[in-house]
């Protein structure tokens, strides 16, 4: 982790937790995180409990992202949530291009465009990144990252720096148990770094490791040079697990 650049830890709650369930956990967390500690923090609920969610954190330091948002500012888009919308139910930001989104069907263009739509807005935009274990297995990690951080900063410019972030995640290592090692993740935070650079200051950059961080690991995972903090998936949905991981990052 550089000294530089300050490191950020976002919780994906995936589809994970009503309303009620977030307040509760938010309200834990706000007690077990150190105001005053170098790092952001932000957590990632599901669309219905954001504004629970931001409510439960109004005076805190914690941030509320979205876990997507859709490219269009309105129109018949069902089941799809603009960037207004998201900003109306409190949130300060928004993940894009999460695997399992792109499994979904989101494609490298709607990543770009989803990308662009969340930066106009105001919202901090955390673009998601990885290769399958086919895709390292074969040797083609490094050809697979490069296309889609090109892509999905398509619509990109050097004064975007300040709202974006990229999470790079082995998909591989989501939800699995296992975890990049230190030195493979290092390895493709460097590939993700180099490669943004081409549009934005890769120094100022935040560039985030995901694939299941836990407290046992993240010190380790982010004391990496080009790896400043973690989008963290299962260990996010306990405060006190996560908290641990805010602390090591700090």
């Amino acid at each position: 982790m550089s000294v530089g650049r300050r490191p950020l830890v976002a919780g994906n709650w995936k589809m994970h937790k009503t309303a009620v369930e977030a307040r509760d956990f938010c309200v834990a967390l706000a007690g077990l995180v150190d105001s005053g500690a170098p790092v952001d923090v932000a957590v990632c609920p599901p669309f219905t409990a954001l504004q629970a969610s931001s409510d439960a954190l109004a005076g805190t330091e914690v941030a509320v992202y979205a876990q997507n948002v859709h490219e269009a500012d309105a129109g018949a888009h069902t089941g799809e949530v603009s960037a207004a919308m998201l900003i109306d139910a409190g949130a300060d930001g928004a993940l894009v291009g999460h695997s399992e989104r792109r499994a979904a069907g989101d494609t490298d263009a709607q990543v770009a465009a989803r990308v662009r739509a969340g930066i106009d807005a105001g919202l901090l935009v955390v673009m998601c990144c990885g290769e399958s274990i086919d895709t390292r297995r074969a040797g083609e990690t490094e050809e697979w990252v490069t296309r889609q951080v090109r892509e999905g900063l398509a619509q990109a410019t050097a004064a975007d720096i300040d709202r974006l972030v990229i999470a790079y995640e082995p998909i591989w290592a989501i939800g699995t148990g296992e975890t990049a090692t230190p030195d493979q993740a290092q390895e493709a935070c460097a590939i993700v770094r180099a490669v943004a650079s081409e549009v934005v200051d890769g120094q100022r950059l935040r560039v985030l490791y995901g694939g299941s961080v836990n407290p046992g690991n993240a010190a380790e995972l982010m004391a990496c040079p080009d790896v400043d903090g973690a989008l963290v998936g299962g260990a996010s949905l306990d405060p006190e697990s996560f908290a641990a991981i805010v602390a090591a990052a700090a």
